[in-house]
């Protein structure tokens, strides 16, 4: 009585219901870590900050849409507040984020 015997169908039961659990857990952790994973690309790539609720508030609200529009707006208010990264159709690309050689110094 005190020790547990399982059977083979038992032993691969247990297992296959453990690992649905675990399978489980990890889809629940990316769901609630999506906002986060988001604002850590979109500062690494872009240097705007966001807090994860926000991007949480606005895809209640309105969505993947929303969330699209706000990454736009943030954006378009980043490059407009830089003067010396005037846009225009004529200007010529800025290819000064690729220049390996500054990576490379750092």
């Amino acid at each position: 009585m005190g020790s547990l015997d399982l059977n083979a169908d038992a032993t691969y039961t247990l297992i296959a219901v453990v690992g649905m659990a675990l399978l489980g857990m990890i889809l629940v952790a990316s769901f609630v870590s999506r906002s986060r994973v988001f604002c850590q690309y979109l500062k690494h790539m872009t240097g705007i900050e966001l807090k994860p609720s926000a991007v949480r508030r606005v895809y209640r609200s309105n969505g993947k849409g929303g969330v699209r529009d706000l990454l736009m707006d943030l954006l378009i208010q980043e490059d407009l507040a830089d003067d010396a990264r005037r846009v225009t159709p004529d200007s010529k690309p800025d290819t000064s984020v690729f220049d390996i050689s500054e990576i490379a110094k750092k």
